[in-house]
């Protein structure tokens, strides 16, 4: 049985439907590109029906993103096989994926559909995309919890029909893993030429069993995972394609398969992956959470420092982590700058890396210490913005016990100078009330969030913030020392690309 087991990401697809994680065109080439960096085989950049911006995105996703399949999802539906085509056409390595339910509770109660006019559906969807690509993937939407002889009935007249990869999803978190693992098996069993086709699963997480699911399912043959950086997804999110990823290559013994991903980008795309979806990684998510390396417990770091092997299964470096704690200082040049840059995966231009590096320096005389996440957030804050609008030129803030808040600021808005003083109650409140008059922007303000990128009282803070225009969340990112600052910065973030769709929308 072939050892390799491909790894299909559906991060700017399924990970993008998780509430509040929406991406614009820019935002999803940048992890696409990242996802082709890190070796995924198959990139499922979005449902190009479902609205003409999801259609762009992933036509362009196909046009500038090479090495891995680039898929379009699609319903068994002819418009939505044709737009998939369209938007994938172009790629290096299209795929078209279309999928219908299977199960007898989405048959009654959504599509009000037999078991024979399913079968018979998902037969011609398959035949109508063969029409355009030979690469074409089929999926079951409820396989957990459809009838097994059913299942099977569906699986062998898809392959006949010429689906080369047919997907098991465990669609609501239901299964159990080694009822899950006997499923595959038995679908590898009961269905003829099932050597024409790779069995793929893609499994969500409202048990908490994703991942579980997922490798029980490699277990008994399944030879591609469908995952998500980071979990996201929706509800409870997906299976987290760096937990299956480094369960495969830390316990390959048992597993006795391996995947093509370059683990040491693991890290740098978790990291990617949050900041422009805004979705915080909790501290002890395994693998990518920053404590998945850190030991506090007196008894762990004795073992530790004595052999690292006795609290440590996976090493630092193996997802891309640097070793030593301190990186750069305020000491370093550019060319130390730059090589550590390219260590940990950013390829810049010379006008990217003068940027960065004049910020570096900045935050080098401001802190003691450096480590590979300041740049990391340097990075995302300097580099990958768009244009700004509004840009904070400096602000001050004032809290004194009995006093209410004030804040100034002063922005460019277009190129123009404003400056406004407000009040509020708590000095972040009140620059953000001086900011919202400068740009006269009064968008609901629906999500506030800090965290400590580094240990230490002179840690960075990094805020995101999420703003709401109608239906769509506009998501910032911040970082500084000083962490009302950091707050302003992340508020001005989001702004600016709330202001940059406003006047985009109006040209269209």
């Amino acid at each position: 049985m072939n050892d390799i087991v491909r790894i299909f990401d559906t991060t700017l697809r399924d990970g993008e439907q998780s509430p509040g994680c929406s991406m614009n065109i820019e935002e999803k080439i940048r992890v696409a590109h990242q996802l082709a960096a890190l070796k995924v085989d198959v990139i499922e950049a979005g449902f190009p029906v479902a609205s003409p911006g999801d259609f762009e995105a992933v036509r362009e996703v196909a046009r500038k993103v090479k090495g891995p399949i680039i898929c379009g999802l699609a319903r068994a539906v002819e418009k939505d096989i044709d737009a998939a085509w369209d938007a994938v056409k172009e790629a290096e390595h299209p795929r078209i994926h279309t999928f219908i339910a299977t199960s007898d509770l989405h048959l009654q109660f959504k599509l009000k559909m037999s078991r024979e006019q399913v079968l018979e559906r998902a037969v011609w969807a398959v035949r109508h995309a063969r029409k355009h690509t030979e690469d074409v993937e089929f999926s079951a939407e409820d396989a957990a919890r459809s009838d097994v002889d059913f299942l099977c009935r569906v699986v062998e007249a898809v392959i006949e029909a010429g689906a080369t990869t047919v997907n098991i999803p465990d669609t609501v978190g239901y299964a159990i893993p080694e009822e899950f693992g006997r499923l595959i098996a038995r679908i590898l069993e009961k269905v003829s030429h099932i050597d024409r086709a790779v069995i793929s699963v893609h499994c969500h997480n409202d048990l908490g069993l994703a991942v579980s699911n997922s490798l029980a399912a490699v277990r008994n043959g399944a030879r591609q995972v469908e995952c998500t950086i980071n979990g996201i997804g929706e509800r409870a999110g997906n299976a987290a394609m760096e937990e299956v990823v480094m369960a495969i290559r830390t316990r390959k013994n048992f597993f006795d398969v391996t995947t093509g991903i370059d683990t040491k980008r693991i890290h740098q795309t978790s990291r990617l992956v949050s900041d422009i979806t805004g979705m915080l990684v909790q501290a002890n998510k395994a693998v990518v959470g920053a404590n998945a390396f850190a030991h506090e417990s007196g008894i762990h770091q004795d073992g530790f420092l004595k052999k690292q092997e006795t609290y440590e299964i996976m090493t630092p470096e193996s997802i891309g982590l640097s070793k030593s704690t301190l990186v750069l200082g305020k000491h370093s040049g550019r060319h130390a700058f730059r090589t550590r840059l390219d260590e940990m995966g950013y390829h810049l231009s010379d006008e990217e890396v003068n940027r960065a590096f004049e910020r570096f320096k900045n935050l080098a005389d401001a802190k003691k210490e450096i480590f590979d996440e300041d740049i990391i957030a340097l990075i995302a804050e300097e580099v990958y913005r768009m244009p700004d609008i509004y840009e904070l030129e400096s602000m001050e803030a004032h809290s004194i016990t009995g006093e209410r808040p004030r804040a100034r600021v002063r922005m460019r808005v277009d190129g123009e100078r404003v400056e406004m003083e407000s009040t509020g109650d708590g000095p972040v409140d009140a620059a953000y009330s001086a900011i919202k008059k400068i740009t006269k922007n009064d968008s609901p303000l629906v999500g506030y969030f800090v965290k400590g990128i580094t240990g230490g009282t002179d840690a960075q803070g990094e805020v995101t913030t999420r703003v709401r225009e109608g239906d769509q969340i506009f998501i910032g990112q911040g970082s500084d020392t000083d962490i009302i600052v950091a707050s302003a910065k992340s508020y001005v973030n989001a702004l600016n690309k709330l202001e940059n769709w406003r006047r985009n929308r109006k040209w269209e």
